[in-house]
């Protein structure tokens, strides 16, 4: 994806839809302390291995916040994921992400939860629930990209490329996508991909 970012400009926060930057007071042992944080969504991550090509399925996306702070790196590389904002279980929205993201129609019973975990902690604290699924090309419904404006790229990682990857840092690479890489090797031999 050859996308080139033009007018990039910083303006005041004031009609806020999925981030709200707040000022918190508190006490700590005895100490009056104040902190700038922003109150948003908690999240779904889904680590996808392809069973066929023996890969990770990734998103690839300009991250408007990365790009503010590293003009040399605003595209991310991370696993589908999506924001908690419906009334729905999370798993389902999972589900959803998978398809919207990427193209993919995985059965619910074919997720799983790995953890949870909390993200950006020094400003949002909001919780990220990961979650592991294998798809193979039978699953496949549509190509993927995401839904409305979104500029997804989709990419696969090999299996046996995924340390080299991590530590390449002219790749932004998310916490998460980190961590996933390694519970999978960690755990890959109790998996019955044929199931």
């Amino acid at each position: 994806m050859n996308t080139k970012i033009n007018n990039f400009k910083i303006q005041k926060l004031e009609d806020t839809k999925f981030v709200h930057p707040v000022k918190i007071t508190f006490e700590q042992d005895g100490v009056e302390k104040s902190w700038e944080a922003v109150k948003s969504f908690d999240s779904v991550a889904i680590l996808l291995y392809h069973e066929q090509k023996n890969a990770f399925l990734l998103v690839k996306q300009f991250r408007p916040p990365v790009y503010l702070n590293d003009k040399t790196k605003g595209f991310t590389y991370e696993l589908c994921a999506g924001i908690v904002d419906k009334d729905k279980s999370l798993i389902q929205i999972a589900k959803e992400e998978i398809d919207e993201e990427c193209g993919y129609d995985v059965p619910l019973e074919k997720i799983e939860k790995i953890t949870s975990f909390y993200t950006n902690v020094g400003i949002s604290g909001g919780k990220q629930n990961l979650f592991f699924a294998t798809i193979d090309e039978s699953m496949k419904v549509h190509n993927g990209g995401g839904i409305h404006d979104e500029q997804i790229e989709l990419l696969f990682i090999n299996v046996d490329d995924f340390k080299d990857f991590i530590y390449d840092e002219s790749k932004a690479k998310t916490p998460g996508l980190m961590f996933s890489f390694y519970w999978f090797l960690e755990n890959k031999n109790n998996f019955d991909f044929n199931k």
